[in-house]
């Protein structure tokens, strides 16, 4: 988990660049944006639960949403994150597949739907932009295969560090030496985010704040100290498209 270069990008530049169309040339991601269909889903409300039949992939036209996992002891996880300009949805053309993931609405939100059967029309004539959709698919698999790494190898600690990042390259504005993370997340948010109790990621989060690693005011966070973040969390300067949330 990390990040490829410390300089942080204000949010509207941040989604531009990790977005799903930067996968894609214009003339491709045009073409899937003509076989969207618009859905439109209120605060609070579910796309889809965990182990249905996997249909649909989504765009987010606006708004948010969360997609988290439910462990076997019960627990949620929330693995990611979705905001205006993402895509997601485990599709996978040619053959059927089903939900890992349940899928929340946390802000009113506009989506661009895409059906599997007109996904695989449209791959099936245009090889480039198959090629394109593998190389996606192929980031957002990597993706997840390295938030479950964090969450397994370096202990809550080094997760939480990679939280940090993560959200620092997906929200963070820099403002001289330090980023502020210009998205506020409760306490009981981010715990989620990494499998941990609220009142471990309090302690974590008040440790760090007493040793001027981080700064935190009105529920927001500012990152002071970049390299202890990179060295608890084992950093491997991972690129901006996969070190986010």
């Amino acid at each position: 988990m990390a990040i490829s270069e410390y300089t942080v990008l204000h949010e509207e530049e941040s989604k531009r660049d990790t977005g799903v169309a930067a996968f894609f040339t214009k003339e491709n991601f045009n073409k899937l944006k003509g076989i969207m269909y618009t859905k439109k889903v209120d605060e609070h409300g579910r796309l889809f639960q965990e182990g249905e039949s996997a249909e649909f992939m989504y765009y987010v036209r606006k708004g948010r949403v969360k997609l988290t996992k439910t462990t076997d002891t019960g627990n949620k996880i929330t693995l990611y994150l979705h905001h205006t300009g993402d895509m997601f949805g485990q599709i996978t053309p040619f053959q059927p597949s089903i939900q890992p993931f349940s899928a929340e609405v946390i802000e009113d939100a506009e989506f661009g739907v895409i059906d599997q059967r007109d996904l695989e029309r449209l791959l099936l004539h245009n090889g480039d932009l198959a090629i394109e959709f593998m190389r996606w698919m192929g980031a957002m698999y990597r993706m997840t295969q390295v938030k479950f790494r964090d969450l397994l190898l370096y202990g809550k600690p080094g997760a939480l560090c990679s939280l940090l990042i993560r959200m620092s390259n997906s929200y963070g504005v820099k403002q001289g030496d330090n980023i502020t993370i210009n998205y506020k997340a409760t306490n009981m948010d981010l715990a989620e985010m990494i499998g941990a109790t609220r009142e471990s990621v309090n302690r974590m989060l008040n440790t760090m704040h007493k040793s001027d690693i981080i700064d935190i005011k009105g529920g927001t966070i500012t990152i002071k100290d970049m390299k202890y973040l990179q060295s608890t969390c084992r950093c491997e300067q991972c690129p901006v498209e996969i070190c986010r949330v």
